[in-house]
């Protein structure tokens, strides 16, 4: 969120489903970390990268500075995506947050719901 003037601009996110004419109210809209769109995201940008080559350079991630190739761009997005449904040290996967029948029951603890 940010104010410019007397202006307030931000963007907000209701879990589920849209508050919003935008997006349909009930859609298949599921907030800025989708699954099926962003990996379209990391599919074009690596075609990108194939079309333009590895001397087009962007900014990695906004406001750190770091050039980088649509490439490695691109596997930033799958890399930073996959974390959300694989096991972290404890192994417990992000995806299913504090949910404890998904993260320790035996019956759902390996079943991915997406």
């Amino acid at each position: 969120m940010f104010r410019h003037g007397d202006q307030e601009y931000g963007v907000g996110y209701p879990p589920a489903e849209s508050d919003s004419g935008t997006f349909g109210g009930n859609s298949n809209w599921r907030g800025p970390i989708w699954l099926p769109v962003s990996s379209l995201i990391v599919r074009a940008l690596r075609q990108y990268n194939i079309d333009c080559g590895n001397d087009l350079a962007v900014e990695g991630s906004t406001g750190s500075g770091r050039r980088m190739n649509l490439y490695q761009v691109a596997e930033g997005i799958g890399r930073r995506l996959s974390i959300i449904f694989l096991r972290d040290s404890e192994g417990r996967r992000p995806v299913y947050g504090g949910t404890r029948k998904f993260q320790e029951d035996p019956h759902w603890r390996d079943c991915l719901q997406f």
